[in-house]
């Protein structure tokens, strides 16, 4: 009997020159997947692992119709606004991401997409809440126009999978953190704290501790992504957290010895909490860990101190 060669699955990541993108391109390539990644613009060479085909999206339907036949795995990243320039112009959150999703299900169930991990948020779709942790089953009441989005593309998700059979899973990520996030772009209060604290910029406190958030490091977020690819159920939505929760003031504590170390300090000015703030958000990360056998692998405090050495590396480099 003559065996059969296996060939390797093909994943296209959409948005994997992100933050979040770039590590989920390096996971998929531990477990051996083929890499296709659409971005909005030209690279460097050398940008993305060896062996990573990149291209333009150029965002039109035969485009993707074509890149999709061509494809058995979808990872979205992609997203055109973040929470805080969601208030500025809501008509425009709506208009530059719900539309172009469901037309990219609609293309991804047309091509027989074999699985589509779509990537919704935890940090917005609940809304204010009482409870300790948030877990799948807890009522979703954004305030914000980005999560009320994130939510109605989630419920799209749920109709393509009932509807047109799409194996897609919804994974609701926490607030990543690590090496090569964008300071000062409205989102990632540990990325903004570190520079500014490295920049001689004084950091705003909204009350007197801050919010409450989950904080994940980048590559546990990575893996947890890949683990609903290669795990998840289809129709399934989970919470991808570390479980455990952090006030702005406890994470300004724990930079200020790092700070000290290299001969600066935290500067803070406490103003006004915001009404448009959630004051807690933690996810409760049980049924992805069940479902998959994924668990953080890196520690806060470990990853925390990864994440300060990246930046003053950067600092003293460009400064």
């Amino acid at each position: 009997m003559i065996a059969q060669s296996t060939r390797a699955l093909v994943t296209c990541v959409i948005g994997g020159t992100g933050f979040i993108g770039r590590a989920v391109v390096q996971e998929l390539v531990k477990h051996g997947r083929k890499i296709l990644v659409l971005g909005r613009k030209s690279l460097p060479q050398n940008a993305l692992p060896h062996g990573v085909t990149y291209l333009v999206n150029e965002e039109n339907d035969e485009f993707l119709r074509q890149t999709l036949q061509g494809v058995d795995e979808v990872i979205d990243l992609a997203y055109a606004t973040v929470p805080q320039t969601s208030f500025q112009d809501p008509v425009h959150d709506i208009l530059t991401n719900l539309p172009t999703t469901v037309r990219l299900f609609e293309l991804a169930a047309e091509a027989s997409i074999q699985k589509f991990v779509w990537i919704s948020s935890g940090g917005t779709v609940y809304g204010r809440s009482m409870a300790s942790y948030q877990n799948e089953e807890h009522a979703t009441n954004p305030i914000s126009p980005y999560g009320i989005t994130k939510l109605a593309i989630e419920k799209y998700a749920h109709l393509f999978y009932e509807t047109r059979n799409l194996p897609i899973v919804c994974v609701r990520p926490s607030n990543a953190f690590g090496e090569g996030q964008r300071a000062y772009s409205g989102q990632g209060f540990i990325a903004t704290a570190i520079a500014s604290i490295l920049d001689g910029k004084r950091l705003n406190l909204f009350g007197e501790n801050g919010t409450v958030r989950d904080y994940l490091y980048v590559h546990d977020m990575a893996s947890g992504i890949v683990a609903a690819l290669l795990h998840g159920n289809p129709g399934e939505v989970y919470n991808l957290g570390s479980g455990h929760g952090l006030n702005n003031r406890q994470i300004l504590d724990a930079l200020a010895p790092l700070a000290a170390a290299v001969g600066t300090e935290v500067d803070v000015e406490v103003l006004p909490a915001r009404p448009f703030d959630v004051p807690l958000n933690v996810l409760d990360n049980q049924k992805l860990m069940s479902h998959t056998g994924w668990h953080p692998r890196i520690n806060f405090a470990e990853a925390l101190s990864r994440t300060w050495e990246w930046y003053l590396h950067q600092h003293l480099h460009t400064s």
